[in-house]
Parts: structure tokens; C-alpha cells; sequence
């Protein structure tokens, strides 16, 4: 780790310039203890088609954002606890090289490096400030991941149904459980999720019965655990009480249209020492 760069100033003006880029619409980033290790440029895998985007390293955060001048100027401001964060290597697709999943509890996305040498550096400096938080927190590595979402491109029939064909009047719609593209009779049903988010999200029928069966497993639970104090306390009654995802802009991002970025011996990421 490079905690020797705590608190000095090559480090301020390293955290600086970024939170300058980002401007009024994104969080200071600036906290006692807080390094920048690293930052690059990866193409995230989005809904509608991968997209390159500017992702910095820190040494307890994961900042991202889309480009509009690249070092001058981001938005849409991404913040990942990296201690909520593990990582999956993956093959290559025709469209992307170099790919990696990273997941967390409520949003997981796959990325794609330029090269296999600076996907081997993110994975390595992200592995290493993860594993240093988790020992200095006691935590274990988290177990519940939000799924990735299915980009649209990859199918143009309901993934469920498999009978839907979609179309420009014919929407596709993605499960917020499972993340798979699917049509509107197929996911009609709303379940509140509050890992993902406070208000009731879109869920397919079949993830629906699913959710519906494991809430009923566990009220089923909590009943078994409140029958000893029912039984011990006469005329014990239990209270009772009232009880967007926003994806990624779909606005060009303003990227030189020839740029090569897996063809060019550019090397798009870089790391402190």
C-alpha cells in the first residue's frame, strides 16, 4: 500500500484535480487518510452499448464517471465502497477485450481494459486495497451481489418468455434480480429490494415467485423464534405498525471518434508509487 502518500501534498493536488473535473456535480473526495493510488480510462459494459468511462482508484473508494473532456472534464459521478467490491475475470467477446466483472451489493458492471497488462494492474491494486480494508475492519468479503444486467443488443427476444420479439414499439425491460432482458407481461411485477433500492423495483414473474417464496420462508422463521416469548409472557401480542436506478446517460459521450482503444500502444491507465 502507498499510505505514505496520506496527508502530503502531491497527493492533495492528485485528489484535487479530480474533484475540480468533476465540478459542482460531483462529492468532495477529499478525507483524512484517503490516497489515490491510480486512474485510467476502461470501457464499462452499458445497457445499450460499452462506453468508455474515467475510473479512479482509491485505496478505500472506486470513483467513476463519464468523460466530456478527458482530463478537463467529467459528470455522472460513481462512488463504490471498495470493501462492498469483488472482482471476476472473464473471457473475451468479439465486442471487448480484457474484461472483468466488479460487484457490489447494489450494482454490478462488467469493464474492459486496453490491454491484459493494465487489467492485471487494476485487478492486482483493487485485490490489495481490498484485502488491506477487510483486515483493518475485521469484515468478511461480501457474499451478495446485485447481477449484471443483460446488455439490450444480446437478445431480441424476451429472455423469459422467449416468444416476445422486440421491436421499436415492443420494449425491452430489464429484471432488477436476475438482470435479464425482458418484455413487459413477463415482468409486471414490483418487489421492494432495500439492498438495491427504497422504492419497489421491476422484477420478472419467474424471480417475483421467487422472492415472494424466500419473504415467506422467513416471516415463517421469525414466527418460530417469537413462539417461546408468546408462550412465556400471558396475553403477549405482537405490535404492529404502518410500516431509479439510474442508469448510465445515454448521451454521447464526447470521444474522438478514431481513437483505437484496444488496436493503440497507448497505455490508458496509471498508478502511484
Amino acid at each position: 500500500m502507498v499510505d505514505h502518500l496520506a496527508n502530503t501534498e502531491i497527493n492533495s493536488q492528485r485528489i484535487a484535480a479530480v474533484e475540480n473535473c468533476f465540478g459542482a456535480s460531483g462529492q468532495p473526495l477529499a478525507v483524512p487518510g484517503r490516497v489515490l493510488l491510480g486512474e485510467g480510462i476502461l470501457t464499462k459494459e452499458c445497457r445499450k452499448k460499452p462506453k468508455p468511462r474515467i475510473f479512479f482508484l482509491f485505496n478505500d473508494i472506486l470513483v467513476y464517471g463519464s468523460i466530456v473532456i478527458n482530463k478537463r472534464k467529467y459528470n455522472s459521478q460513481h462512488i463504490i465502497p471498495l470493501e462492498d467490491v469483488t472482482l471476476e475475470t472473464l473471457p473475451d467477446t468479439l465486442q471487448m477485450k480484457n474484461r472483468w466483472m466488479i460487484k457490489t451489493s447494489k450494482k454490478s458492471f462488467v469493464v474492459s481494459a486496453a490491454s491484459l497488462t493494465e487489467r492485471k494492474e487494476w485487478i492486482s491494486h483493487l485485490e490489495e486495497c481490498i484485502r488491506h480494508l477487510l483486515t483493518k475492519t475485521g469484515r468478511q468479503p461480501s457474499t451478495e451481489h446485485a447481477a449484471p444486467w443483460i446488455p439490450d443488443k444480446a437478445t431480441d427476444i424476451c429472455m423469459r418468455c422467449t416468444q416476445t420479439k422486440f421491436s421499436t414499439l415492443t420494449r425491452r425491460h430489464h429484471c432488477r434480480k436476475c438482470g435479464f432482458v425482458v418484455c413487459a407481461d413477463c415482468s409486471r411485477q414490483r418487489f421492494l429490494m432495500p439492498r438495491l433500492s427504497p422504492k419497489p423495483l421491476r422484477v420478472c414473474n419467474l424471480c417475483y415467485r421467487q422472492l415472494l417464496a424466500e419473504k415467506k420462508k422467513e416471516a415463517e422463521a421469525d414466527r418460530r423464534q417469537l413462539e417461546p416469548i408468546r408462550s412465556a409472557i400471558p396475553g403477549y401480542e405482537p405490535s404492529s405498525g404502518d410500516d431509479s436506478d439510474k442508469s448510465d446517460d445515454d448521451k454521447a459521450d464526447q470521444w474522438p471518434a478514431d481513437t483505437a482503444f484496444y488496436t493503440s500502444e497507448v497505455s490508458w491507465s496509471s498508478f502511484h508509487s
